[in-house]
């Protein structure tokens, strides 16, 4: 039976990271994305990506070029998959970086752009940037927004809008409004304490800075030992839920050479609705 398009996607995300010399194995053995000071890390590493596919042996790059690489590949597949859901949620998309083709960051959306103002304040008074902090600047590594709609699209059906009211909703295009900031997609190819910390950081500033509805906030990670998703997964407040690109590939590993604290925790995320799969992303975007 022919995959379904997800499926497709997530192999073709899969294979590109292992191509790109995102995912590979050192003259060791051990995985790109493993601790290779811990043990656990390694093997379950190691057996996980096994599962994946054949990496290139002895490939190392820089970490600031794997983590460019590895939002690169999560981007595509965000942009493959999640505008298929048109029927299911209907709207103009744009799925981008704020360092891309577009260079459209937070400040140009409805609910953040009362941050350049803020920014510009500081600029210009450097003793108020010594109070604020520059906290507030966030710049996530992935972006969805949705844009405004013409009158004529939202009385598609019928008249349900005209001059004399609605005339201050951020989806009407006649208001003047900036697009709407949909969703924030931070991406850690591996995920240490500090790495942990900056995206709950960044999760909270988007909640707290905002002005009208808070976008979706996730994270996406190759991090394959559960203490450390942990870190970032266990809790509610801040993420939507944090998403592995390998979640059955993990489990399997987890549970064949992972430890018996290991294989708990991991159930612990699963079943708590805490961590999810790469594949679960698009549709739980389109809510």
């Amino acid at each position: 039976m022919k995959p379904t398009l997800f499926s497709a996607s997530r192999s073709t995300f899969h294979r590109l990271l292992i191509e790109q010399n995102v995912l590979t194995v050192d003259a060791q053995g051990v995985a790109s994305n493993a601790d290779k000071d811990n043990v656990d890390s390694k093997a379950i590493a190691e057996e996980m990506l096994s599962t994946m596919g054949k990496p290139n042996v002895g490939v190392k790059i820089p970490a600031q070029s794997l983590g460019s690489r590895f939002e690169k590949q999560c981007l595509a597949f965000v942009q493959d998959t999640f505008p298929r859901l048109k029927h299911l949620r209907p709207g103009t998309w744009v799925v981008t970086t704020p360092s891309g083709q577009f260079k459209r960051g937070i400040t140009d959306t409805e609910q953040y752009a009362h941050l350049a103002t803020l920014s510009e304040a500081c600029e210009k008074q450097p003793e108020l940037a010594a109070i604020l902090g520059q906290d507030y600047l966030i710049k996530p590594d992935i972006i969805i927004l949705r844009e405004t709609e013409e009158d004529v699209k939202i009385n598609a059906i019928e008249r349900l809008v005209d001059e004399s009211t609605t005339n201050l909703a951020s989806l009407r295009k006649a208001n003047g409004g900036k697009s709407i900031f949909h969703a924030s997609i931070s991406c850690k190819f591996t995920m240490r304490s500090d790495r942990a910390q900056n995206s709950r950081s960044e999760a909270l500033n988007l909640i707290r800075n905002r002005k009208g509805r808070t976008p979706h906030i996730v994270v996406v990670t190759a991090e394959p030992l559960p203490s450390r998703l942990a870190s970032l997964a266990l809790g509610t407040g801040d993420l939507d839920f944090v998403y592995h690109i390998a979640l059955p590939e993990l489990l399997k590993a987890v549970n064949k050479r992972g430890s018996a604290d290991s294989r708990e925790l991991l159930k612990i995320m699963i079943e708590g609705k805490r961590l999810r799969d790469i594949s679960d992303l698009p549709l739980d975007l389109a809510v």
